[in-house]
């Protein structure tokens, strides 16, 4: 099973974010799951559920969301 760990508004961040999870040796999809021309989009950021805390770990250690 997969498991959203992150769920980015915009494709820069989406793709900053699964590099330095893959780059950690974990597996990582991203999934656009809203789009329009109004509001963005957003894209979930999912991994293994089993690597799900150690993805979230890697998010908050290299402080990837300010």
């Amino acid at each position: 099973m997969w498991a959203v760990i992150y769920i980015a508004t915009d494709r820069e961040t989406a793709d900053r974010v699964a590099k330095a999870i893959k780059e950690e040796g974990i597996l990582v999809k991203t999934r656009e799951v809203m789009k329009s021309k109004r509001r963005g989009c957003c894209i979930e950021i999912i991994v293994p559920e089993s690597e799900a805390q150690e993805a979230q770990n890697v998010i908050l250690e290299k402080n990837l969301l300010t």
